[in-house]
């Protein structure tokens, strides 16, 4: 029989490809029952198929007539990717794969067995194909139609999207991006500095064996091991969050760039607070970290389920000071239209793309198509409009997506400031740590540049 890993990988990357479930929340019940080592395993797996789908699916076309059923696609995949990125036995993906096919209701196991042993055997030209690729890739010599096509080709990304990246940086820095955001992030925390100091966290850690160093720009920040990596079994060898419970009381998993907003919008105790879009509280706790847990923050979300687990970190960190209110801020009828002006600073972390965050759901981009852009966008704006009445003159306004697009950055903030006609400015008050990172009032990260998730930020400042 196949391995409970392989097994559990399979039916995960199902779930996945309905694109009702994030990869996260669809392994979170499979990790409770395998031990860390298949649990590694099964990560592995599913992570790396994810990242390399668009290069497998190209590897394995050379050797199938039409795209086989879902299940057999991902099963296929699972086996090339353990063949080109693991050190797995070419010999045991195969088999095992063939394994599940056959224990799999309409499978295709004679299919199976006939394209990985032609996987296996044309791998040398294979591999003579993706340098070809590669060269295409690097090469400023090569045709843009030609370098679209590597580029995409080699690190699963849509051709519009490497497209426009190139168009915008250039093709070396969308070389840059995409082979970046195909690497596993490192584990970054944020440490409850009510509770801890960042070095006192920094010892807690290096007394159980485990390195970490200060992260670069945020104040609280603290990266676990090294950045970076690929497959080949890396996440095998990196600590999860889970894994670490003895800092949990005391720290939140939180990427560098996410902690940013925080600082950025600068919260201060006593004051009244609104997390327009907060579940499940990563940044809502980090703003109740900063006021020393003394004033009050409104924290509303849309999704009841995502609202519990922000009740949750709330528990788990000892936070009193957040109150967790189900709505949507875009409803004149709801609470937050019901309070005109009452608040004294206003974080929206708007629902986008998340095409910044492709390093930790690489599922991300096969998700979206150029044309959603401007749609996201103009939701954004909605919930712009929305938040800026609930903000009293002279508050502050930080609006962060966690998108690479302009369509969910700098757009949406000059059509909120052109529509507000000198209500809104940029702030300027803006902390001398976080001004390497901005231009012309905006603040970008990205995973190839900072090695952190690609975020953009903006705080402005209510003049009427």
């Amino acid at each position: 029989m196949p391995s409970d890993a392989r097994t559990d990988a399979l039916e995960t990357l199902g779930l996945i490809g309905t694109g009702r479930v994030l990869p996260k929340e669809a392994l979170s019940p499979l990790e409770e029952a395998l031990s860390r080592r298949d649990r590694a395993f099964l990560m592995e797996l599913v992570y790396g198929v994810l990242r390399h789908k668009g290069l497998l699916d190209h590897l394995i076309s050379e050797f199938v007539n039409r795209p086989p059923r879902s299940r057999t696609a991902d099963n296929l995949r699972l086996a090339v990717y353990q063949i080109f990125f693991t050190r797995v036995p070419e010999r045991a993906a195969v088999n095992e794969s063939v394994n599940l096919e056959k224990s799999s209701r309409g499978g295709s196991p004679a299919l199976v067995n006939a394209v990985l042993r032609n996987v296996v055997r044309s791998k040398k030209t294979l591999e003579e194909e993706l340098a070809r690729l590669k060269a295409d890739a690097e090469s400023p010599a090569a045709g843009a139609a030609a370098r679209i096509n590597a580029i995409s080709t080699l690190t699963s990304h849509p051709r519009w999207l490497i497209g426009r990246w190139i168009r915008r940086f250039g093709a070396e820095d969308a070389l840059a991006l995409a082979r970046a955001d195909n690497r596993i992030p490192p584990l970054v925390l944020r440490v409850n500095t009510i509770k801890k100091t960042r070095e006192e966290t920094l010892r807690m850690l290096s007394r159980e064996g485990i390195k970490a160093a200060p992260t670069a720009f945020s104040p609280a920040g603290v990266k676990i091991g090294g950045g970076g990596g690929g497959g080949g079994g890396e996440s095998a060898r990196r600590v999860a969050f889970r894994d670490i419970e003895f800092i949990h009381p005391v720290c939140t998993a939180q990427d560098e760039a996410a902690q940013l907003a925080g600082f950025l919008l600068a919260p201060r105790p006593g004051e009244k607070i609104l997390d327009a879009c907060a579940a499940p509280g990563g940044k809502t706790t980090h703003i109740a970290e900063l006021m020393k847990d003394s004033g009050h923050i409104t924290a509303a979300d849309i999704d009841p389920g995502r609202l519990q687990k922000l009740r949750e970190n709330l528990t788990r960190l000892g936070l009193r000071s957040v109150s967790a209110v189900e709505a949507d801020i875009t409803d004149e009828g709801g609470p937050v239209h019901a309070r005109p002006g009452y608040f004294d600073r206003v974080l929206i972390d708007a629902p986008c793309s998340s095409l910044g965050v492709i390093r930790r759901n690489p599922d991300v981009k096969y998700r979206h198509s150029e044309k959603e852009l401007a749609g996201f966008g103009a939701r954004q704006l909605r919930m712009l409009f929305a938040s800026a009445r609930a903000l009293k003159t002279g508050g502050a306004l930080v609006y962060s997506t966690c998108s690479t697009e302009p369509e969910e950055g700098e757009m949406v903030i000059r059509g909120f400031l052109e529509a507000m006609k000198g209500c809104f400015a940029f702030d300027e008050d803006v902390p001398p740590y976080l001004r390497p990172l901005m231009s012309d009032g905006f603040l970008r990260t990205y995973p190839h540049r900072q090695d952190m998730d690609g975020f953009f930020m903006a705080k402005l400042k209510k003049l009427c």
